[in-house]
């Protein structure tokens, strides 16, 4: 009898749509196509998702806006600008807002690489195959080749 209480099917125990995609948003920043993915097998039809969804998004519970500042507030510390771009679009978000988040990440991208190569490497390479390692780690990180180069050359400038 225990199990009536778990079963998703079970009629008045389970979530309703909208108080799953609640949970989903108390948990962290949703896009709507996020949240559509995850919700749509749990929704009876398209039309009820969207609705949902919509009805969300009139709210103010879904936000393009807030899901770019929370990704950038995240992973802009550890990642370069590549990286972040290519998790945004993974989201579903709008090329041109992308597109300007991933404008304002690169007027940083070589303080920030800087600051990850120090905590991971701290000094200079020795030889051309340290130096290699060093580009291949924050080119892995997301980091334009620019950034790589004036980090690892320790250029200034």
């Amino acid at each position: 009898m225990a199990s009536d209480f778990t079963t998703p099917s079970s009629p008045g125990f389970g979530l309703s749509l909208k108080g799953r995609a609640l949970r989903y948003l108390a948990a962290r920043e949703h896009s709507r196509a996020e949240l559509e993915r995850k919700l749509a097998v749990h929704a009876e039809s398209a039309e009820q998702l969207a609705q949902v969804l919509d009805e969300l998004q009139a709210k103010d519970f879904i936000s393009e806006a807030r899901v770019v500042e929370s990704v950038i507030h995240r992973r802009a510390g550890r990642f370069g600008a590549a990286r972040i771009r290519h998790e945004l679009m993974g989201k579903g978000l709008d090329v041109e807002t992308v597109a300007e988040a991933v404008s304002t990440l690169k007027a940083s991208e070589v303080e920030r690489a800087r600051e990850v190569w120090r905590k991971k490497f701290g000094e200079p390479a020795r030889d051309a195959a340290a130096r290699g390692k060093q580009m291949r780690f924050l080119a892995a990180r997301g980091f334009g080749a620019e950034a790589i180069r004036r980090v690892v050359s320790q250029d200034e400038d």
